[in-house]
């Protein structure tokens, strides 16, 4: 048995405690994050961040929040581009509000730690891990690919973004502006797993065969299985997988911190603590304690 597990886990103080005793004692972290990792840090798709950017698409469009923008059917390829320039600007090149990915870094920054997320913000990277720590499964918005496609290539966006953003007037791009792909000239589109379109390009698999040789290295040691705002769009790659591995090995520790949606299967209840909270003020918390030792 897990030396963690004979600790009370009742209130949100003892949980604090068993997660820094899970943290310090593990021989490795395994962060699993979705989207309400960076929800916590600030990254909001409706209310008052939705409208300080697009309060114009809204009333022009009648959408009310960025994820609906995202699958409006756009009448041009000048406007899409409008809107899915802005988009990506401010969720993929514009830093999140809250230090909520720089306060995790600090907590594992020591540790053998590896990052399996479904974000597409590139958060992590921007908060300081180590890219070759990093599978992002889902894609990036700051990558684009063919929408046919053609190739098994993705490409850097930012400059192209850029021009957009600075050039759109009423709601529409140049349309010497709008992406095409460099081989066959067809219309780009984001790198963003939605079909079986989505590309994983030479950089995916390099990452994914890393986390795999990652769990093999880390089979039967003392691991932190650390699941942050992940929910149930694709609980497969995530959520599922940790509690499988939780339940193989015995002296894993799993950890589930997500707000009104903290989980576990009984099976692994006694290696388990979840946490109904905010991600933010739990890793402020951590760091607090960190602090005082």
């Amino acid at each position: 048995m897990n030396a963690v597990q004979t600790m009370k886990k009742t209130s949100s103080a003892d949980q604090i405690r068993y997660l820094k005793t899970a943290m310090d004692q593990s021989d490795a972290v395994i962060i699993g994050a979705g989207a309400g990792l960076s929800t916590s840090a600030g990254f909001e798709y409706s209310g008052e961040r939705f409208q300080t950017y697009f309060s114009d698409f809204e009333k022009k469009y009648g959408f009310h929040d960025m994820y609906s923008g995202g699958f409006y059917p756009y009448n041009t390829l000048e406007e899409y581009w409008a809107f899915w320039s802005r988009y990506i600007y401010i969720n993929r090149y514009m830093d999140a509000p809250k230090p909520v990915y720089e306060n995790l870094y600090q907590l594992v920054r020591n540790k053998d730690y590896f990052v399996l997320t479904t974000n597409v913000d590139h958060c992590f990277q921007k908060a300081g891990f180590d890219k070759k720590r990093l599978f992002y499964t889902q894609g990036d918005y700051g990558l684009f690919q063919c929408s046919e496609p053609c190739c098994n290539e993705t490409f850097d966006n930012e400059k192209q973004v850029g021009k957009m953003i600075l050039q759109q007037e009423a709601l529409r791009i140049p349309s010497g502006l709008i992406p095409v792909c460099p081989h066959c000239e067809k219309p780009m589109t984001m790198n963003l797993r939605s079909d079986q379109t989505f590309v994983e390009d030479a950089g995916w698999h390099k990452a994914a065969k890393r986390y795999s040789m990652f769990l093999e290295r880390c089979e039967d040691r003392n691991i932190l299985f650390l699941e942050l705002g992940v929910g149930y769009n694709t609980p497969g790659i995530i959520k599922y997988p940790f509690w499988q591995m939780t339940y193989q090995n015995p002296k894993a520790t799993y950890v589930c911190i997500n707000y009104g949606d903290a989980i576990c299967p009984k099976e692994i209840r006694e290696q388990t603590v979840c946490m109904d909270q905010d991600i933010g003020k739990v890793l402020v918390s951590l760091l607090e304690q960190t602090e005082t030792v």
